[in-house]
């Protein structure tokens, strides 16, 4: 079994019903099995909402050169909406 840790701030909550299809957010947590990280920017490609009434996301995640490197889903939970006040940076995609 594997675990997914969360982080929230005060601004995700209120940034929840600003995800737009096809724009970037952040992840706001770890997705191990597509190394991902917190932090990591990804593209909004499909909203969807689970049987249970989870809303999440079908994202799509490119490296520094435009290349796919991984479509998965996550919770609305997991995801963040840019702020003008971030800077962006690169990392090593390593495993976990």
């Amino acid at each position: 079994m594997q675990h997914e840790v969360c982080y929230f701030d005060s601004r995700q909550t209120e940034n929840l019903m600003k995800l737009e299809l096809y724009s970037d957010a952040v992840l706001t947590c770890d997705v191990p099995e597509h190394r991902l990280r917190r932090g990591d920017i990804v593209k909004l490609v499909e909203r969807h909402v689970a049987p249970d009434g989870t809303e999440g996301y079908s994202i799509e995640v490119f490296n520094a050169v435009g290349d796919t490197i991984a479509v998965t889903a996550v919770p609305s939970s997991a995801l963040e909406v840019l702020h003008e006040d971030e800077i962006l940076c690169a990392r090593l995609l390593t495993p976990f």
